[in-house]
């Protein structure tokens, strides 16, 4: 099959950034923006991502679906795209790249399998691909060599197997490292402001962890516009490990950290804005603050 058109959902932060890198390597990108915010559909305007008025239109165009989603909303897509793709005779693969739970993962693979599509289990580790070899798309399932395709329309596409599931649990494994220390740092400073030993755990930091503490001030700023979509990511990796015997708990607490940080207005701010962003010790205090006021509600 000759590889013209790629569906999208959804041009978001993430997508619209692989949908650029397809569009620029020479493939037609469609996406459907039903319901969609005014910011994605600039997004998708701005990078050359065509808007189809329906699902319908959108299963009939496109050779190859990528689901690029925050996970509450991955299997709620699937199920659109079924619908679908249960009223035509297109033939094509759906790709799951969300950060889901690979027993999650399963039943999107049953949802599309049943209304006749080929289903692919992917994710993404990295940031949105603007260079190449900054983002990998690791991939697993018996017709995974349909997504490697894109490989020569500039993704970098790693295959795991023939097993749904197996990308999935990369991911998942992968990012409780990434945002789980993120959020472990956010609240351990948060702490400290709030215990009166900020200044002096700065200090211990430089002097005895400065590698971390470096990668602190450089990251944690521009976590906040992040924090309200890797909640559900972080409830992900909880069922994963949950799913496995192992405890639940950890990753839990990592989206209560990610939930408290996203009550505040530091969540608001535009990710591509970073001018907009406070730096580590504003952010700090201002999370404080927020800790602070619950307290105070409670009481």
């Amino acid at each position: 099959m000759s590889l013209k058109t790629v569906g999208l959902l959804s041009p978001g932060d993430m997508g619209h950034v692989v949908g650029n890198v397809l569009v620029t390597h020479g493939l037609r990108v469609i996406t459907c923006l039903q319901g969609r915010s005014e910011r994605t559909r600039v997004l998708a305007e701005k990078a050359k991502i065509e808007d189809v008025p329906t699902y319908h239109v959108l299963v009939n165009e496109a050779d190859i679906i990528l689901s690029i989603m925050v996970p509450a909303e991955a299997k709620g897509a699937s199920q659109l795209v079924a619908d679908a793709l249960a009223e035509t005779d297109t033939d094509l693969a759906y790709v799951d790249c969300n950060a889901i739970a690979p027993q999650t993962t399963r039943q999107l693979d049953e949802i599309i399998t049943k209304a006749g599509g080929r289903f692919v289990d992917a994710s993404i580790i990295g940031p949105p691909p603007t260079k190449p070899g900054a983002t990998r798309f690791y991939a697993s399932g018996v017709h995974v060599g349909e997504f490697e395709a894109l490989t020569e329309f500039g993704l970098d596409v790693r295959p795991l197997g023939d097993e749904i599931g197996l990308a999935s649990a990369i991911k998942m494994c992968y990012a409780s490292l990434t945002k789980g220390l993120t959020a472990l740092c956010t609240e351990l400073l948060t702490a400290a402001e709030l215990l009166g030993v900020s200044d002096a755990l700065k200090a211990e930091f430089q002097m005895s962890q400065s590698a971390l503490y470096q990668r602190m001030e450089g990251g944690l700023p521009g976590m906040p516009p992040k924090s309200r979509r890797w909640i559900g990511e972080m409830e992900e990796i909880s069922a994963t490990f949950g799913h496995v015997g192992l405890t639940p708990k950890i990753l839990a607490g990592v989206a209560d950290m990610y939930r408290l940080v996203g009550e505040t207005h530091l969540a608001d701010l535009p990710p591509e804005d970073s001018d907009a962003f406070p730096d580590l010790a504003e952010m700090i205090s201002i999370l404080a603050d927020a800790v602070k006021e619950d307290r105070s509600g409670e009481a």
